[in-house]
This record gives C-alpha cells, sequence and structure tokens, in this order.
C-alpha cells in the first residue's frame, strides 16, 4: 500500500507550489518533507516531480496527485456520513469539490444547476475557468474532478458523458451589425474582416470556426479587442466595439441589456460538450454529475 504521509507530501509541494510552502502547510521541515517524497519515489521506481526553479509532477505525480485527492473526497463523505448520524445532531461538514469550467457555461447552466446541490450537500465549489477546448488539461492534471469539454474521448479512468450542444450565433450592435451589410442588405466578409471582434480570450477560437464554417476562410487576419469576463464581454457587444460569438442562452431574456442584431441570421456554430469525471468518484462527486447532466439537459440541445 502507499504511505498516506509521503502523498500528502506529495500533494503539499504539488498544491503550494514548493518544498518550502509544503513543509509549512504540514508543519514538517524541509528535509521531512524531501525524505518522503524521495522514499515515495523510491517505492514506485521512477520521478514524481520535476525540480527546478519551479516544481510541476510528472504524469505519475499527476496520477498520483488525482489518486490523494479522490482519498480526500472519499474520507470527507464518509466522516459526513457519520457525523450526520440521527442520534448525533451534528450537520454536516463542507467540503470542496474542485472543476474545470468554461465560462459560458458557467454562467448560463452550470451554476443556476448545481446550487441547489451544494446548498443541500454542505459542497463548496471551487472552479477553474478556461476555454472548453482547453478544461481537460485540468483533469488530466490531477487540479480538478470534473470538466466541461469539448474532447469527446476519456482520458484512461475516466468517463466523458455527452452533455449537449451549446449553439453561438454571431451578434453586434445594430449601427455595427448594418455596417457589415451591402447596400443590398447582404453581408460583405470584406466589411466584417475590417470591423473588430470581440474576443473573450486568446484561447476562444469561436470567430474563427464562424468564419471557416461560413465564408470558407481559414484563420483570417482581423483586428480583435480581448475581454476576458462574461458581462464586460457582453456590454463591449452591445455598445459597439466589434462582433462576436454569444451563446443562445444569454440571448433567450435580456432585459436591462442593449440590443444585439445576428449578423448571418440562421448562420450558427454548435459546440459539443462532454462532462469527463473519474470512472470511480465519492458520493459527493457523483451528486455533482448527476446535477450537472441534469442541468445541461434542461438548457443545451
Amino acid at each position: 500500500m502507499l504511505d498516506a504521509r509521503q502523498l500528502e507530501a506529495l500533494a503539499a509541494v504539488l498544491e503550494q507550489g514548493g518544498f518550502g510552502p509544503a513543509a509549512q502547510a504540514l508543519n514538517l521541515t524541509l528535509p521531512a518533507i524531501s525524505l518522503r517524497i524521495k522514499a515515495l519515489e523510491a517505492a514506485l521506481g521512477q520521478r514524481l516531480l520535476v525540480r527546478g526553479k519551479t516544481v510541476r509532477a510528472t504524469p505519475a505525480g499527476q496520477a498520483l496527485l488525482g489518486h490523494v485527492k479522490q482519498l480526500r473526497l472519499m474520507e470527507a463523505d464518509l466522516v459526513g456520513a457519520l457525523q450526520q448520524g440521527p442520534q448525533t445532531g451534528v450537520p454536516a461538514r463542507w467540503q470542496s469539490l474542485s472543476v474545470a469550467v468554461n465560462a459560458d457555461s458557467l454562467a448560463s447552466w452550470f451554476l443556476p444547476g448545481v446550487a441547489g446541490l451544494l446548498a443541500q450537500q454542505h459542497l463548496l465549489l471551487d472552479v477553474v475557468i478556461d476555454d472548453q477546448d482547453h478544461t481537460h488539461e485540468a483533469l488530466k492534471n490531477g487540479d480538478v474532478v470534473g470538466c466541461v469539454s469539448t474532447q469527446q474521448q476519456p482520458m484512461r479512468g475516466c468517463l466523458a458523458e455527452p452533455l449537449g450542444v451549446l449553439r453561438y450565433r454571431c451578434m453586434a450592435a445594430p449601427a455595427l451589425a448594418a455596417q457589415c451589410r451591402t447596400p443590398s442588405g447582404a453581408v460583405s466578409v470584406h466589411r466584417l474582416l475590417a470591423t473588430p471582434a470581440v474576443i473573450f480570450n486568446r484561447k476562444d477560437g469561436l470567430q474563427d470556426a464562424f468564419l471557416e464554417q461560413h465564408f470558407q476562410l481559414d484563420a483570417p487576419q482581423y483586428p480583435r479587442h480581448f475581454v476576458p469576463a462574461v458581462d464586460a464581454f457582453e456590454s463591449a457587444l452591445e455598445h459597439g466595439m466589434g462582433w462576436g460569438m454569444v451563446p443562445d442562452p444569454f440571448l433567450v431574456e435580456r432585459p436591462g441589456h442593449l440590443e444585439l442584431h445576428e449578423i448571418l441570421p440562421g448562420s450558427a456554430v454548435d459546440v459539443a460538450l462532454y462532462w469527463h469525471h473519474w470512472e470511480r468518484e465519492p458520493l459527493s462527486a457523483q451528486r455533482l454529475t448527476q446535477a450537472v447532466k441534469q442541468s445541461a439537459k434542461k438548457v443545451l440541445l
């Protein structure tokens, strides 16, 4: 069996960002932390950490970090169940679940769908926000227990369950949308490319996907604003800073928002989403998985 103290030392080094902070967090000396890591590496016969200016995990170290986080959740589930007995009257302990979600899903369907479960089960959410094409990396690194991703194939030991399709439309303020049209009312791709786009961040490829799917343009050049916040992104579109891709759930009800027009009506970009999670997960994570799937079913196509 793996030594629990050695595993906690490894997790502390990776979570705290170094041997010194890990020693402080575990109230141990620096040599004690180092000896536990070396003993664990010797027992497994491979390196778990890449030591340098920054400490990072090897693939084996990442797998062990995920294992430690699973053990913590299982222990929290067990302790919570024991303390929740009818004879104790002790409320359940709060426990934390880390997830990686893209910002659009987080705001439109993820949080509304899991909020009730979190309060009922005394769960705390630790959210890593990343583009849906990159959230899978956080699960691979052992940083989260689940992620919303565009990747269809699960990694070893995990499941990838289809959630549905999040549909995006190319939107702009009315005056700017009109500038992108010819006098006859047709969309001019040359005028569109001369107009700035509003992009969430540098990982966001939705605009390029729109131009490729509907205008057969492969990574064209056009001016870009980067606005990495959902509310500010919408505000930038509403105030005519540029055109951008907006998910359908954000367009259903817009009280207090300015008007947006679809630049190319009926021409959307569909993004298929999947919920990746451990195949063997603690009860609290199982409940989260069910809540995520149910919420997605209500909103996504």
